[in-house]
Formats: C-alpha cells, sequence, structure tokens
C-alpha cells in the first residue's frame, strides 16, 4: 500500500485560521515533518490535537539527511504530513526538495490550502493584483541586493518579496536608489496578528518610515514599472553602473539586456567606447 505527502499551510499568526483538514491531518498522520517541532506542538495544543504520529524536524540544515527516511515512509503506506511555521511549505520555506524527491518516485502528492503571506499581502497592499510575482527572500549584502532590484526596474507586475525586521530600512534604502523614489509599495508586519500593520505609499516616504526602526514578521508589495522609453545612454549607464560594483562589463551587459531586451552586443559595444 502507497501512503502520501501531504503539505499543509499553517496559521501565520491568528489560531482561528486554522482549517478543519489541518487539524484533522495532525491528528491523524502517521509522521509529521515541521520546520520547528516545538511550534509544531505548541499549534497542535493550541487546536486541541493529539498527535499520535512521530515527530520528526525538517528544515534547511536537515532537510537534505531527512528525505530519504520520508520518502520511504509515504513509499511503505504512511501518510507525512509537512508543515512549516506558519504559511505554505516550499515557498521560500522547506518543502521543495521533499515534493521533487515524491515526484520523482512516482509517490501522491496532496496539499490542503491554507494562509499565505504573498497573497494576503497582495490583497492588503492596494497595489494591482492581477498580474504579479514572488521574489522571495531580497540578498543580504547591499551590492547584490541592489543588483537584484535592478531587474525589477522594468518588471510590469507587483512584486511581492520578503524580509527580515533588521533589513528593511537598508532594502528600502537600496530600492530608493535603484528603482526611484516614487515607486509605490506597502509594507505589511505582523499579519493577522494583534499588531498587524500595514505601511503603505512611496518608497522614499517607506523608508523614510522605516528608519526609525521596524519589527515582525515582514512582507513587502512592490508596484510594477510603468512603461518607459528606454534609450540607450540610460542603459549604457546602467552597464556601467554594475560594472563599477565589480561585476564583469559582459556580464553587466547580459544582465541588463535580459532584463530589458536590448541586444547585448550593442550594450557592450558602447560600454566600451565610453570607458
Amino acid at each position: 500500500m502507497t501512503g502520501r505527502l501531504v503539505l499543509a499551510g499553517t496559521p501565520l499568526g491568528e489560531i482561528g485560521d486554522a482549517s478543519a483538514r489541518l487539524v484533522d491531518a495532525l491528528g491523524s498522520a502517521d509522521v509529521i515533518a515541521a520546520e520547528d517541532t516545538r511550534r509544531a506542538r505548541a499549534l497542535a495544543a493550541a487546536l486541541g490535537v493529539t498527535m499520535v504520529g512521530r515527530i520528526v524536524s525538517f528544515y534547511d540544515a536537515v532537510e537534505a539527511s531527512r528525505l530519504p527516511a520520508l520518502v520511504d515512509a509515504v513509499r511503505d503506506g504512511q501518510t507525512v504530513l509537512l508543515i512549516t511555521d506558519a504559511g505554505m511549505p516550499s515557498v521560500s520555506d522547506p518543502g521543495y526538495r521533499l515534493v521533487v524527491a515524491c515526484v520523482e518516485a512516482e509517490l501522491p502528492i496532496t496539499c490542503l490550502p491554507g494562509p499565505s503571506a504573498v497573497t494576503t499581502a497582495l490583497a492588503l497592499s492596494g497595489l494591482p493584483c492581477d498580474r504579479f510575482c514572488f521574489e522571495g527572500f531580497a540578498p543580504r549584502k547591499s551590492g547584490e541586493r541592489r543588483k537584484w532590484l535592478a531587474n525589477l526596474l522594468d518588471e510590469p507586475r507587483t512584486a511581492v518579496l520578503f524580509e527580515a525586521p533588521h533589513r528593511i530600512d537598508d532594502l528600502l534604502a537600496d530600492a530608493v536608489e535603484v528603482l526611484g523614489g516614487q515607486r509605490r509599495a506597502a509594507v505589511c508586519r505582523e499579519l493577522t496578528k494583534s499588531y498587524e500593520e500595514v505601511k503603505r505609499g512611496t518608497l522614499a516616504e517607506l523608508a523614510e518610515w522605516a528608519r526609525e526602526g521596524v519589527r515582525g514578521e515582514i512582507t513587502v508589495v512592490l508596484a510594477g514599472a510603468e512603461p518607459r522609453t528606454l534609450d540607450l545612454d540610460t542603459l549604457v549607464e546602467r552597464v556601467r553602473a554594475l560594472a563599477a560594483e565589480g561585476t564583469r562589463l559582459k556580464d553587466a551587459a547580459a544582465e541588463v539586456s535580459a532584463a530589458t531586451g536590448v541586444s547585448k552586443k550593442a550594450l557592450y559595444d558602447a560600454a566600451v567606447s565610453r570607458a
């Protein structure tokens, strides 16, 4: 008999957001793979659930080593429930590798829909929701973060990203420099919790607000870029700016080309001629 892998969304903060299916799964799964076993036990206790299954930790540092045993458990007919600390597994959280392993082993996988900070913040942002992209966590180092933000310079879709509270001020300051202070955005913190707050405004306004310090779990929603005419001089300056930060000139030209559709050779040749 073949078991199955069950991915389940857990509350972002408000315990009442737990689904009836999650409650049932916590009480019936043979194995509960949890990002933090202590938080899994606390969640079960808050929901009045007794977990009869075996509980194992499943976080970034042990994810690879835990895969074979969990895949074997599913193959042996057991139900493996995967949960993270909050929100949906695999979305900037552990889970993707386990899903891939089960797919490759042709084992059943299902999902219990539940809370997601991505769609919750998007809905609250007041920004267009018809088309959006999710960018995960911003790079920690400023130089890498600025290059990463440059890829959003001409992105027409609303972008959603995560950031740690102690880096949100640096992210917004870099965003002002790279994307311009007038781009609109929303910073959502502590979603569904008692101190939930959604701060909306321009990047310049939000950067000024964040200088005083921001606490809690942070999700940022960034408005898409307005259509604009891209002139070669502007793009060459962008290539040269990336090169000045340490990127090889050819790589910088390729990066700007990929983001704008302008010929990599034309950008490189123009940058060389103006060196």
